[in-house]
């Protein structure tokens, strides 16, 4: 697979990373078949791999993983919530900071973190002192580059006049296009890399969601207002567009979706999760898809006359840990 650097940092990994949020949940498979996954990964020429401290068990799991690959692959997690684990509060107060990298770094099996991300902006914490602490940490060795989550440009701008900021994660896909107003040109103008999550739209994307699709009582979607049962059949537009391309392109509609995330900067790197070895191997597909100007013109333009319905969260997620 081919290589992106995120921004111009010398953090070079896979044009596409791997998600393993999605490993913890409740439904994931087993330890041994997820780890055989992340490893499977690896060998289809991903070496870009994404967890969090408050992904549950999700850090010891990739740590398992990776530990006999260690110095061929990156690894990004990330630290603010209070805790660390469980908790919606964020926390992002130096010492907080310093036991989470340190708590990661057991856990992950390794001396130093690839790429340390602050999960969510903290108001109650100046982001220049957040950066200076990460800053502490990659001149000590366990921290390689620092990264943001969810922040807007102002933050960003600040954080980055502080300590370098190799990359920003947010969600970003055709269901959520909202970066594209401020934030991208933000990150190009700085040299920083973009790394979206949920580039599939949680799967809204695959085309395998419908108005009639029911969600396992267990699945986060039930609670999230794009994924009432109203907006899916507001949305399904969108759904219907991509399935026609790939139609076109004799492709899948997640390998479209990937396809024009990939095409819309070179300095973007999705991370997509999935359990599944089937759904690996055709994400990684997605990287292979070549979108002609003109393809992309009539996406785009197709886009523009598409309005997605529903908020991302429901409103007290929203207001504890932002939009």
């Amino acid at each position: 697979m081919k290589t992106r650097k995120l921004g111009n940092s010398e953090l070079e990994v896979s044009a596409l990373g791997f998600g393993c949020m999605g490993l913890s949940f409740p439904d994931a498979p087993s330890k041994e078949e997820s780890i055989k996954l992340i490893r499977s990964a690896f060998d289809l020429g991903i070496n870009f791999f994404d967890t969090a401290q408050r992904y549950g068990d999700n850090e010891l799991l990739v740590g398992e993983a990776l530990e006999p690959i260690r110095d061929q692959v990156k690894i990004a997690t990330k630290f603010g919530f209070k805790g660390g684990t469980h908790q919606i509060e964020v926390d992002s107060s130096p010492e907080s900071i310093r036991a989470s990298a340190e708590s990661s770094l057991k856990r992950l099996k390794t001396d130093y973190i690839d790429l340390f991300y602050q999960h969510r902006v903290d108001p109650k914490v100046p982001i220049e002192d957040v950066s200076g602490t990460v800053k502490d940490l990659i001149q000590e060795g366990k921290v390689k580059h620092f990264g943001l989550c969810e922040a807007n440009a102002e933050t960003i701008r600040r954080a980055h006049a502080e300590q370098t900021v190799a990359a920003l994660q947010s969600e970003y896909s055709m269901f959520y296009r909202e970066p594209e107003n401020e934030i991208i040109s933000t990150l190009e103008e700085l040299g920083i890399g973009f790394v979206p999550f949920s580039p599939l739209g949680k799967g809204y994307l695959t085309g395998t969601i419908t108005a009639t699709t029911d969600f396992d009582k267990t699945d986060a979607r039930n609670i999230m207002p794009r994924f009432s049962k109203e907006n899916r059949e507001l949305n399904q537009p969108l759904v219907d567009l991509v399935v026609s391309i790939a139609k076109d392109k004799n492709a899948s509609p997640a390998q479209i979706a990937l396809s024009w995330l990939l095409v819309q900067k070179p300095f973007i790197v999705p991370i997509p999760g999935t359990s599944k070895l089937h759904r690996l191997k055709e994400n990684i597909g997605g990287t292979k898809i070549a979108l002609t100007d003109d393809e992309l013109g009539k996406i785009n333009t197709a886009l523009k006359g598409i309005t997605i319905t529903g908020e991302r969260y429901p409103q007290q997620i929203q207001a504890k840990i932002g939009k």
